[in-house]
């Protein structure tokens, strides 16, 4: 069976149980990093030398980086439309999750979530923090003109594509910041709120279990 470690309310753990939800795939999630901890133990080390989470072991398969999770499980256990089979169309895919690692997962987890949520507001940086907010308006109306007339990030039917950044959503549209408008993002949004493995896995309260500083 796979196994799957790491925290509900980690974003990068729920990218890999979203998929694993849509996928069908039977799963074990076992708690780890926050105030689960076990990151530094020997056992854990020798799955992710990094020490971070999410990990997964699938049957002595053992991947770590959400991203390349994510793609591993499309690759093993999906099939059309969730895994492209036209090599333009999973290029596409591709395309989006390596642009939500190197811009928008940086400017809006990295910029926003973590200085503004998960900071207490007496030690919040507010030069980051709009800079953040600055940084992630200007790359989610990107988005949203890359979204008009598709209802998902390749198209009418979603791909693996949509995982990593429709991961960011919830948050985004949850938080007390300053928002652009943005009606494609927002109809993108709107259709994975329908789906039961994004609502179960994304759609999970910050402070679920955990508090406020233990991201």
């Amino acid at each position: 069976m796979l196994r799957i470690w790491g925290r509900r309310n980690s974003v990068n753990v729920q990218k890999v149980m979203w998929a694993a939800g849509e996928l069908g795939v039977p799963h074990e999630r076992i708690d780890a990093g926050g105030p689960f901890r076990g990151l530094d133990t020997a056992e854990f080390l020798a799955l992710n030398p990094n020490g971070r989470v999410p990990v997964i072991d699938d049957d002595g398969t053992v991947v770590w980086e959400s991203h390349a999770i994510v793609r591993y499980l499309a690759t093993k256990y999906g099939t059309e439309p969730f895994m492209p089979a036209d090599p333009g169309r999973r290029a596409q895919s591709d395309m989006w999750t390596d642009w939500t690692l190197a811009d928008l997962q940086p400017a809006f987890t990295g910029g926003v979530f973590w200085n503004f949520y998960r900071m207490p507001e007496a030690q919040r940086n507010w030069t980051l923090i709009r800079q953040g907010i600055a940084r992630s308006a200007i790359l989610f109306r990107l988005l949203d003109q890359h979204l008009e007339g598709r209802a998902f990030i390749t198209g009418d039917a979603l791909t693996f594509g949509d995982i990593p950044a429709g991961a960011q959503l919830y948050r985004y549209f949850e938080l007390e910041i300053d928002r652009p408008s943005l009606p494609n993002v927002e109809a993108w949004y709107a259709r994975l709120k329908e789906r039961e493995a994004y609502r179960t896995h994304v759609m999970v309260a910050f402070d679920d279990l955990y508090g406020r500083l233990t991201f």
